[in-house]
């Protein structure tokens, strides 16, 4: 049986012609010599594999080809940078009056809306102060009312002696709306002596609250002192611990006593206070008196007329205490105006929508006019994304812009350029560069382009100030 090596045929390079007929002579001539044996195959020359790999190879180029030209393309007609992140307004909330914290409605990362109430501060310091600014403007309009009551007696006086019974007459009756008048200013100084002893309590009850603390800490440090003393004759202590628990013992006491003092002075305010009430009450019931004895005084007006040359010269001065008593009646009203806006103060709202962030107060807190409470992140988002300037030679407001968030992955936004920063951001940092010192070398600078999002970000993707994007602005 003939034998065929391989190598024999691969050493050779025919033409495929001659390759083909020449395997088909070797197949029959195998098949003649083994007859019981299947034909098979001879293996193909180098060269037809080779022809596959190259095959392979130009498609290869062809889709690689195809690949760099979408990839140039694509960075021909987008611009993008990853120095860009998430901007929003963020709203520092500040108290305008000082006070304590007396209730709090918010609570970190929640969301809040325009006009909502975030805080109170303790109001009853500022309750006072209105009611005696109110008090006030009720005792100058007691006094602008007696003022110009006096006007029109005054005026009332210089009538002819036709008129003198009558004007006499209405001189009595203008007495008695000026007593009337007393009373209303009298009931205005009663009212004010009661916000007074309001005062004056609630700052006893405080004193007593203060000494009631300081006994128990006079009782406790003179039970210190005490046992320590026994400790030290015991010889368990050392005299320096019995000196300084008996000096503490001391000073407990007489801040003890300093606290008695202060709770005696508080009563003695009160016992004034009351004082004050019930001079104010004799004064009322004076003025009604005078009331009383002005009305018995009508029919004998007539007989006491003031000389009509004098008549003109009382007038003006009249008009002028009116005019006085005018000014003090605004500036009583005005009192009265802002004991109301700081009364309107204790109470903080929110001041556009947004999350409550950085809450550095709780309830009873004594917080300072201005002193930061919190912060409120508007629910306006915008990328602040800073592009080199040689980036920006095609790039205009209102092209799209694609936003990728490092925070999700996978997750694209749509968006817009809004508007290109006029000035790069080294110009306006804290110290701004200044090439004209020095050696200098040039630097691709960056400018801040503002990109707002087309719609509003989905709430399942929350987005937040500082959060770094990645844009892709198309600019072709």
């Amino acid at each position: 049986m003939a034998t065929y090596s391989k190598p024999e045929i691969e050493n050779q390079e025919p033409a495929p012609q001659e390759v083909e007929a020449e395997l088909e002579r070797l197949a029959v001539l195998h098949q003649n010599e083994n007859p019981d044996v299947a034909t098979k195959r001879i293996d193909r020359p180098w060269f037809r594999r080779r022809g596959v790999v190259l095959g392979l190879a130009g498609t290869a180029l062809v889709l690689g080809i195809i690949f760099g030209a979408r990839v140039m393309t694509h960075a021909f007609s987008h611009e993008t940078t990853d120095d860009a992140f998430i901007e929003s307004r963020v709203v520092q909330v500040s108290p305008k009056v000082t006070g304590h914290i007396a209730k709090l409605y918010v609570t970190d990362n929640q969301m809040v809306h325009k006009g909502d109430l975030l805080a109170e501060i303790d109001p009853r310091d500022y309750q006072v102060k209105l009611e005696q600014a109110k008090a006030q403007l009720d005792a100058a309009t007691a006094r602008l009312q007696t003022a110009q009551i006096g006007v029109e007696v005054t005026t009332a006086t210089a009538s002819g002696s036709l008129q003198q019974a009558a004007s006499g007459v209405d001189g009595a009756k203008s007495l008695v709306q000026t007593s009337q008048a007393q009373i209303a200013t009298a009931q205005a100084k009663l009212e004010q002596a009661k916000a007074q002893i309001v005062t004056a309590q609630a700052n006893l009850e405080q004193s007593r609250a203060q000494l009631t603390a300081a006994e128990a800490e006079a009782q406790r440090a003179t039970t210190d002192a005490e046992r320590y003393q026994k400790l030290f004759e015991s010889g368990d202590s050392s005299r320096q611990r019995w000196d300084l628990a008996a000096t503490t013992a001391q000073t407990a006491n007489a801040q003890r006593d300093a606290a008695r003092m202060k709770v005696a002075a508080a009563e003695a305010q009160v016992n004034e206070a009351r004082a004050s009430e019930a001079s104010a009450q004799a004064g009322l019931q004076q003025a009604q008196a005078q009331v009383l004895g002005a009305q018995s005084l009508v029919g004998q007006a007539a007989g006491r007329l003031a000389s009509a040359q004098a008549a003109p010269h009382q007038v003006a001065e009249q008009r002028s205490q009116t005019t006085t008593a005018a000014a003090d009646v605004a500036q009583a009203k005005a009192a009265v105006e802002q004991a109301e806006l700081m009364m309107s103060y204790t109470k903080i709202y929110a001041p556009e929508d947004g999350r409550v962030t950085r809450r550095a107060i709780e309830e009873g807190t004594f917080v300072q006019i201005g002193q930061p409470l919190l912060a409120v992140v508007s629910n306006d988002f915008w990328v602040v994304a800073n592009f080199k300037e040689t980036q920006l030679n095609r790039m205009r407001p209102g092209q799209p812009v694609d936003i990728e968030v490092d925070a999700y992955p996978g997750k694209t936004f749509k968006g817009h350029v809004d508007s290109i920063q006029a000035g790069t951001g080294a110009r306006f940092s804290l110290l701004p560069p200044e090439n004209a010192t020095g050696n200098f070398v040039k630097v691709v600078q960056r400018v801040p382009v503002k990109v707002v999002f087309d719609t509003p970000p989905d709430p399942q993707f929350p987005l937040g100030p500082g959060m770094s994007v990645i844009p892709e602005v198309k600019t072709r």
